[in-house]
């Protein structure tokens, strides 16, 4: 029998280190667009480290010795909502974004799903609002109508009596009153038209509210193996409504540098801890030679 040679045998380890290391340690990513920069720029390649969440094992979504995500991480994940659901995790198409939101972050959303910097305000915590006198029982009826209590009279000012409320009561008296009575904030510059968004946690409890309803429904249809649906403000659990969901995974919240780019949460979501890939590393091929082994910050 015939011996393999010397060459054959180091070009079939060389291969077989550079499969094992592809496939448990590192590996490369190309950027497809201009949705990171100034970080990353369209045509170039980075390293992502595998090991940063944990070993995931090959061709399955299970990570061995998990760690989270950080907060201003440029992170390599699978496309968590995928034109064919039936796709497993780790043949979708990857999507690199940084991480704004890792669980348990309160993040303040505009209505286009953007983090707009403002300081995160509890849905619960009350603010004061001053309306006309001479509609005090309009208001109080339809405070009972909604079930809000203890929003106690707390002054009179220039014809209008002085109410606290919290951001959500807020929401469901202009819901339900629209223009009938003006209902304004005492002090403007601490409301805002962001809404509190709880980025959900393994073992955590989420509440539900209109700002969030939509996005935890398609969360929990998509990731948590349940039947959700959404009927009004509603959220519907295996057929049965909701204020809160305990969640069975740790989500992320991911954003791309630039606003008019849509490959990041605002398109699919929040991103289970299962989709990660690994944290990017380092530039190794860049048309800026200067940026060429520099780290991705």
């Amino acid at each position: 029998m015939k011996r393999i040679p010397i060459y054959l045998k180091v070009l079939l380890t060389a291969i077989l280190i550079v499969l094992l290391v592809k496939t448990f340690a590192f590996t490369s990513c190309s950027i497809p667009s201009t949705g990171m920069e100034n970080t990353l720029y369209q045509g170039e390649k980075v390293l992502v480290n595998k090991w940063s969440y944990g070993l995931r094992i090959p061709f399955t979504a299970l990570h061995f010795l998990a760690e989270k995500a950080r907060r201003g991480d440029v992170v390599l994940f699978n496309n968590p909502i995928p034109a064919n659901r039936e796709t497993p995790v780790f043949a979708r198409q990857l999507f690199i974004s940084r991480c704004v939101g890792v669980p348990g972050d309160t993040l303040m959303m505009n209505n286009e799903l953007m983090v707009t910097g403002e300081r995160a305000l509890s849905p619960d915590s009350k603010q004061l609002y001053a309306y006309p006198h001479q509609q005090e029982d309009t208001l109080l009826y339809t405070l009972r109508q909604l079930g809000i209590k203890g929003n106690m009279l707390v002054g009179y000012a220039e014809g209008r009596y002085v109410r606290s409320f919290s951001h959500y009561e807020h929401y469901l008296l202009k819901q339900r009153l629209g223009e009938a009575i003006d209902i304004r904030p005492v002090h403007p510059n601490d409301t805002t038209d962001s809404h509190p968004l709880v980025i959900p946690g393994k073992g955590k409890s989420v509440r539900v509210y209109p700002w969030n309803v939509t996005l935890l429904c398609n969360t929990i249809l998509h990731h948590e193996g349940r039947n959700a649906s959404v009927k009004n403000d509603t959220l519907l659990v295996d057929g049965r409504p909701v204020a809160a969901y305990t969640f069975r995974k740790d989500y992320y919240w991911m954003a791309s540098n630039n606003p008019v780019n849509l490959s990041d949460s605002r398109l699919f979501g929040l991103v289970p801890h299962d989709h990660l890939v690994g944290r990017a590393a380092y530039i190794w091929y860049s048309d800026r030679k200067e940026r060429i082994f520099q780290p991705v910050q």
